[in-house]
């Protein structure tokens, strides 16, 4: 590793090496109350104290008080919950106790772990996962004799909370509900879990118990009070972290100019190819991590490309999103006993599996938030020895701001988790899922929320029935049913693999507005760095049929959106400009798409889609420049493009949310008022809060977005700042600075 790092220091693309010591253990004794069995447990496994974070938190939930425990990756956040839960059930026999997990990976990974503990302790406590992969035999047993039963959060959604009639012994019973890496429950699926925990402490009252909630968290900027929007409870805050560290490198690599005017970067995949190949090479276990599932595959297939040989191959694996259980559990345990050398992964592995002792990380590109950063660098460096990570830079604005301003970066608070569990649409659902349940009473609230409205609508609509002072389900329907938690999208459509005549099989499965860019006719689909040619989408019936294929090119979809303006519930109002914000109508339309070949990144093709028009209604910021005279023509065009490229990028800064979560569209003349127009809207139906949160802080955002654009160093505009070139406008660049001081004002910018 020493040389590896000589080497690297040497490197003329590394722009920052930042080396973070390490840190040792500030730990303290075991509690006096704890159990004597669970003190022998822990010494068996060699531990004599406890971190002191692990100790408070203990005490905190032994005591019924809410908590929120946030410390890095691999602290040992595991023991702040099950240490408390399995006193508890040592104390009384009959306590039960609720885990929720985001993914079903994570809950088989935590049932090991507890199942050992449970071993060490040589007592007779019943720990099960309850998922779609539990076999129907042994349910019964887990919904009767289950002391702790771990899940995920849309297995309590439609197999728990409708069918809690069955699982009495565990409502009547239930002193503790954990959830596990609490930052993943924002955006869209965080509204939907926050009602689900509304449901879930109905049911858990009706059966008379008030759990208790622990949670735990990778360092965001609001973890107290997001756990408290999340739980609906006040909760403490543990953040005094004891456990130790490594020391670690954190370099940050930019790829080096291949086009100086345009100032265009050499891919960022093919740099990470080099790098992963050289510490694979030396036998340095690393992880690869990419910002989308058709990246993964594609630098997959670079890195098997290097072993020729068959065993070679299949220690490089790819990990992400739509792989069957079976296959991802394979890849979990090759990690953990080392047959695996080298994993390529979205953030499907950023989360808490134990995939064992990583020495080295690659980002390809800044993975859109601090705190998505700090938990995927987390994943190098649990052993003994020092660690390396390394982000690596594309070209686009927000990876080349965080790369020229490292301080920004190390000194910055994490962002800020967001939700909005009120949205109406996503309120609603959750109410017909309640009221199956159980019903509810004419004056009755949803954890403090008023629903007679919502309860009166619904029974206009013949979904509730109101009779004797209460509302009562009515629909033949099973509601949770039809709910994604997940997306926008109810159904995911299946790929079936037909390459053998009569041994077709279901290889993946994606949602539908990814499948409407990913799985058209003609795509090439990626998995496992096999490719595969998309023969037949049948959009009806929801299954996608592929073919194996070996080409030398990946395809890319264009999207056309048509925006037009419902309802405006906020406005300023300025001399040149208008920002304001409310409710639009969003119709998506897949129209062509792009054959890429590797390597080069050329254009090598094209064809069309075809795919009907989808349509949502949503929230959204925009900006509208007033003088039409200025604001016209070619010149204004690529303002707005460039402005748009900027905003894109720069907008997840803001919001904890994906790059995918909102969406940026200009036009030059907007319908509802036929001024040059830039629409920022949450790519959810009715909204979720992200675009609200933009409109407020837009000044602070278009500041940002002017530095971005002035510090770079390109002439006339490039992939790093206003985008590629604009139509062969030499002074794109230019014009979108311009623009950008008329929306700031001349008092906020440095000339």
């Amino acid at each position: 590793m020493s040389e590896l790092l000589d080497e690297l220091r040497r490197n003329p693309n590394v722009v920052h090496w930042e080396t973070i010591p390490e840190q040792s253990a500030k730990t303290v004794d075991f509690p006096l109350q704890m159990h004597d069995k669970l003190v022998q447990a822990l010494y068996k496994r060699g531990i004599r104290q406890l971190y002191t974070h692990q100790a408070e938190a203990f005490s905190t939930a032994i005591n019924g008080e809410h908590l929120v425990t946030v410390t890095p990756t691999a602290s040992g956040k595991t023991f702040c919950y099950n240490l408390p839960v399995l006193q508890s059930i040592l104390e009384n026999h009959h306590t039960r106790a609720l885990y929720l997990f985001p993914t079903k990976a994570l809950a088989q990974d935590q049932k090991s772990e507890m199942n050992d503990m449970i071993e060490e302790m040589g007592v007779a406590i019943n720990s099960y996962t309850y998922d779609g992969d539990t076999p129907g035999s042994i349910r019964q047993k887990i919904r009767k004799a289950g002391h702790i039963v771990m899940t995920n959060p849309d297995m309590l959604h439609s197999a728990i909370l409708p069918h809690h009639t069955k699982w009495v012994s565990l409502f009547e019973n239930l002193r503790y509900v954990v959830i596990d890496e609490l930052h993943t429950y924002r955006g869209v699926f965080g509204s939907h879990v926050a009602n689900v925990i509304r449901r879930l402490k109905r049911i858990a009252a009706y059966y008379g118990s008030h759990p208790t909630f622990i949670c735990t968290s990778a360092t965001i900027a609001n973890p107290k009070e997001h756990a408290e929007h999340l739980t609906g409870t006040t909760m403490k805050l543990i953040a005094n972290n004891g456990a130790p560290s490594v020391k670690k490198h954190f370099i940050f690599y930019n790829p080096p100019v291949v086009n100086q005017t345009l100032n265009i970067r050499r891919s960022a995949s093919l740099e990470v190819r080099e790098l992963a190949k050289t510490f694979l090479e030396n036998d340095v276990q690393t992880i690869v991590f990419a910002r989308s599932r058709t990246r993964v595959e594609i630098l997959l297939n670079y890195l098997q490309t290097m072993n020729t040989g068959r065993k070679e191959r299949a220690a490089i694996r790819a990990y992400r999103g739509g792989y069957l259980p079976s296959e991802r559990r394979e890849i979990e345990r090759g990690l953990r006993n080392g047959e695996i050398k080298g994993v390529v992964s979205t953030n499907a592995l950023e989360l808490g599996v134990d995939i064992g002792e990583l020495e080295a990380c690659i980002l390809t590109g800044y993975p859109g938030s601090v705190a998505s950063t700090w938990q995927q660098a987390g994943r190098a460096g649990r052993r003994d020895d020092e660690a390396v990570i390394v982000l690596v830079a594309t070209s686009n604005p927000m990876d080349q701001y965080i790369i020229h301003h490292p301080d920004y970066f190390f000194h910055r608070n994490p962002e800020e988790a967001r939700i909005n569990p009120d949205n109406i649409i996503i309120l609603v659902d959750h109410i017909k899922c309640a009221a199956y349940e159980l019903p509810f009473h004419e004056h009755e609230t949803f954890d403090g929320i008023d629903i007679h409205d919502i309860c009166t609508y619904l029974s206009d609509q013949d979904v509730l029935h109101f009779s004797s002072g209460r509302w009562f389900w009515m629909n033949d329907a099973f509601p949770a049913n039809n709910i994604s938690l997940r997306s926008a999208a109810q159904d995911n459509v299946v790929i079936i693999d037909q390459t053998h005549t009569g041994h077709n099989k279901v290889i993946g499965e994606m949602d539908r507005f990814g499948a409407m860019t990913m799985l058209h006719e003609e795509a090439i689909y990626m998995h496992q760095g096999e490719q595969y040619q998309v023969e037949t989408l049948d959009w009806d019936e929801k299954k996608a049929f592929v073919r194996k294929v070996d080409v030398n090119y990946y395809t890319d979809a264009n999207l056309a959106v048509q925006l037009d303006v419902l309802e405006v519930d906020k406005i300023s109002e300025e001399a040149l400009i208008e920002r304001a914000y409310g409710d639009v109508s969003v119709r998506a339309k897949a129209t062509l798409f792009k054959k890429i070949r590797f390597e080069t990144h050329d254009n090598i093709g094209w064809g069309p889609i075809h795919l009907p028009e989808e349509e949502m209604h949503t929230s959204s910021a925009w900006i509208s420049f007033k003088d039409k005279q200025t604001f016209a023509g070619k010149e204004a065009e690529n303002a707005l493009l460039g402005l748009s490229h900027l905003l894109k990028h720069a907008a997840p800064l803001f919001v904890m949310c994906d790059v995918s979560d909102l969406e940026v569209v200009p036009m030059i003349k907007a319908p509802h008022n036929g001024l040059a127009t830039i629409f920022l809207y949450d790519k959810y139906p009715g909204g979720i809060g992200l675009s609200e949160r933009i409109y407020e802080k837009m000044d602070v955002l278009l500041r940002e977005v002017y530095q971005m654009a002035v510090s770079c160093r390109c002439e006339s505009g490039c992939p790093s700042c206003i985008g590629t070139d604009l139509e062969g406008e030499a002074h794109g660049k230019q014009t979108t600075i311009k623009w950008l001081k008329t929306l700031i004002g001349d008092k906020h910018y440095v000339s």
